[in-house]
């Protein structure tokens, strides 16, 4: 790596902190680790060169405990800090005081973090760049504008805190006799867990698809649209399988969309990795979502398929290097890959399921890519996300990747906690799925049918 990175700090946890340690390795770097009580004998830490506690379990006191974390840099003769998905990673105050400590905060600047963090104004940016839109609504304070706006757009809307993110307080809204509950209690929560209050509306889209863009760009002007990934799989608005590249996606269409997103992310100077998020449906074409100004969870289907390590990117760009050092001329897409989001919960409710993995074993074979940072033996912990691994399967097609996924899962043996990986194999083997037809609420009818047949 031709960058000034001697050390730096993860500030994350579980399978994220042990995939960057992984890259940082590789680039010739020392990770060093951070921890709460509650992960002291955590897996991912035995991967670090140096490992230091942060504080109690809950994430306020440990993982986003800022200056627990900026006393670690200044402590430590930290050059960069990565932050890894979740947690602090789009928080642009945090970006700020890294930088101003003298280190390097491994994503966009706080400027672009904050522009596009805010998702009304992240819209209004990206509208006004060219980028196609579903109808929707500016920030609301009151009950009055909601009401007004929800007939303006037309019922059903999607109901969202400004400032959220990971589908978090998302709330469909079918009728005016809805909308005054469900304003006053997620105006509430949008207060308490992002620290904006304010709600915005969305058209809700009939069955649709959730398709992202991978956007990787330097601090030289420099950006590259890494193709598609379908994400349409989902529990509680957040993602369990997802597969690059996208399937039965008009040509027209996925290049235009791809065109417009890079234009605009370009035209506002985006300098590091983040994802631009849509909605599809045959009907309506693509719509604007957010832009994630982080790694995304599912990075690896793009990995698989590209054959690039964007952690590792990543990183080299925020040393800054430039795009066409990082990355080969001409890119191309090889094959299928599909991953699976293995959570300690109920199958059926999606619930959490903290305990001690009793046996863990996630299933190898060709094709396969694991990733995780537990071992037989750890406890899942009440405190966190639940999610415990992730299988990526490539395979040449498709359909090979999704037999090779579907395979591993099935031989994957964990005890202990309950998991989702009964959820994973019936969706694997879903008619639907098989045949590539995706949508956002596939998951509902999946569970139905596994209700019925418990």
């Amino acid at each position: 790596m031709s960058g000034p990175f001697r050390r730096i700090l993860v500030a994350n946890r579980g399978a994220a902190a042990s995939r960057i340690i992984r890259a940082i390795r590789a680039l010739g770097a020392s990770p060093v680790a951070v921890y709460s009580e509650a992960d002291a004998d955590a897996f991912y830490l035995e991967q670090a060169d140096e490992a230091y506690p942060l504080g109690p379990a809950p994430v306020r006191s440990s993982y986003l405990n800022q200056d627990a974390l900026i006393d670690l840099v200044k402590a430590r003769d930290i050059d960069a800090v990565h932050p890894g998905y979740g947690f602090l990673s789009e928080n642009a105050e945090f970006a700020r005081r890294v930088i101003e400590t003298g280190a390097v905060f491994i994503g966009p600047s706080p400027r672009h973090i904050a522009d596009l963090g805010y998702k009304t104004t992240a819209r209004d940016r990206m509208k006004a760049l060219g980028v196609s839109m579903g109808p929707s609504s500016e920030v609301l304070r009151t009950y009055e504008e909601a009401l007004t706006e929800a007939k303006r757009i037309g019922y059903p809307v999607l109901m969202k805190p400004a400032g959220g993110g990971g589908g978090s307080g998302i709330t469909a809204v079918h009728s005016a006799e809805e909308l005054r509950a469900a304003f006053d209690r997620l105006n509430a929560k949008a207060g308490q867990n992002f620290g904006l209050a304010g709600l915005y509306l969305e058209k809700l889209i009939v069955r649709p698809r959730h398709v992202e863009f991978q956007m990787l760009a330097d601090r030289h002007g420099g950006i590259r649209c890494l193709f598609d990934r379908d994400c349409s799989i989902q529990r509680r608005h957040q993602k369990v399988i997802e597969e690059a590249p996208a399937p039965k996606l008009p040509l027209e269409a996925r290049s235009r969309m791809a065109d417009e997103v890079t234009s605009a992310l370009g035209r506002m100077g985006y300098d590091s990795i983040g994802t631009v998020e849509t909605l599809y449906s045959l009907e309506d074409g693509f719509g604007f979502l957010e832009v994630n100004t982080r790694l995304q969870v599912e990075h690896a289907v793009t990995e698989e398929i590209t054959g690039i390590d964007l952690v590792q990117s990543q990183i080299r760009l925020a040393a800054g290097e430039t795009l066409d050092a990082v990355l080969p001329e001409r890119i191309e897409a090889k094959g299928w890959a599909v991953e699976a989001r293995i959570y300690a919960e109920d199958p059926l409710t999606f619930r959490p399921s903290p305990g001690r993995l009793e046996t863990f074993r996630l299933a190898a074979g060709e094709g396969i890519r694991i990733e995780t940072g537990y071992r037989e033996g750890d406890t899942v912990t009440p405190y966190y996300d639940p999610m415990i691994g992730k299988l990526v399967a490539w395979g040449p097609d498709r359909e090979a990747a999704r037999r090779r996924l579907l395979q591993s899962v099935r031989e994957t043996v964990i005890s202990g906690p309950k998991t989702n990986l009964d959820f994973i194999a019936a969706t694997l083997d879903h008619p639907e799925f098989v045949a590539g037809n995706l949508r956002t609420d596939l998951a509902g009818d999946i569970v139905a049918t596994m209700r019925s047949a418990a």
